[in-house]
């Protein structure tokens, strides 16, 4: 089985599982309290302001790319929660904001300004036989406008409240851009100095346009996510058919 298939299928599991725990939630407070209660949302605090910080990774990656840890994210989102008239507990949530994605590599180039059909991941700097980067990074930077599904266990204080929101995120690329510090030859001495930083700008070789799943879960204003991306990183035919996924902590309120 192709591994963004097995992501996939967690994903649609873990789907199955929020819906079905919702749903439970639901039957067993109808059974608990027939007579309908009224909520008082005068007062509601929402999850206007999200950050996300976490672990990125990329599914369908071939051995030739050697990803090492520390790969993260950063996110940030502005969120209007629109609570259903009928049905308090869920709401529906859209905003706009910003995501960025920072792969980490060892002793790998990514060449993003390169003439080639795909996009070259060398294992030692172009024009030599075995020099390389100590520290090598890509990052990819995109606005997103994000819309969720959410619940909450008390609308009227969400910030004491077990939350659960599924979703996708659409997004247009912003930046693509490598940066790669202190170039050491073969022998592990530097080249040009520890403090030597090359920073190469270039996104011809990334899909302009995301599309990613989205899962969040926590209690007030903590909780965790998990995302994957069903478009791919690189356009069609510039490369492997890289998706990537992250999993992170989420703070949200105000």
């Amino acid at each position: 089985m192709h591994y963004s298939q097995f992501i996939m299928k967690k994903i649609y599991f873990l789907f199955l599982a929020t819906i079905s725990l919702v749903s439970c939630v639901t039957a067993q407070e109808n059974i608990d309290k027939p007579v309908k209660k009224s909520f008082d949302l005068s007062n509601r605090t929402t999850d206007h302001f999200m950050l996300q910080y976490g672990v990125d990774r990329w599914a369908g990656t071939p051995d030739s790319i050697n990803i090492k840890g520390g790969s993260r994210h950063f996110n940030f989102y502005f969120m209007l929660d629109k609570p259903f008239k009928n049905s308090p507990k869920f709401s529906v949530a859209y905003g706009l904001g910003i995501s960025s994605s920072n792969i980490f590599f060892d002793k790998t180039y990514v060449d993003v300004k390169a003439l080639s059909a795909s996009l070259p991941f060398s294992v030692s700097y172009p024009g030599t036989d075995s020099s390389y980067f100590n520290k090598f990074k890509l990052t990819t930077i995109f606005l997103e406008a994000p819309i969720e599904l959410r619940y909450y266990s008390n609308p009227e204080n969400t910030n004491k409240s077990f939350k659960v929101a599924l979703g996708i995120k659409v997004g247009t690329i912003l930046k693509a851009y490598t940066k790669g510090k202190d170039l050491k030859d073969k022998t592990g001495l530097s080249v040009y100095g520890n403090k030597f930083i090359e920073k190469q700008n270039e996104r011809k070789y990334f899909n302009g346009t995301k599309l990613a799943l989205s899962a969040r879960a926590g209690y007030g204003i903590f909780g965790v996510h998990f995302t994957y991306q069903v478009t791919q990183l690189l356009k069609e035919g510039f490369g492997a058919e890289l998706r990537p996924y992250s999993i992170g902590l989420t703070i949200s309120g105000l």
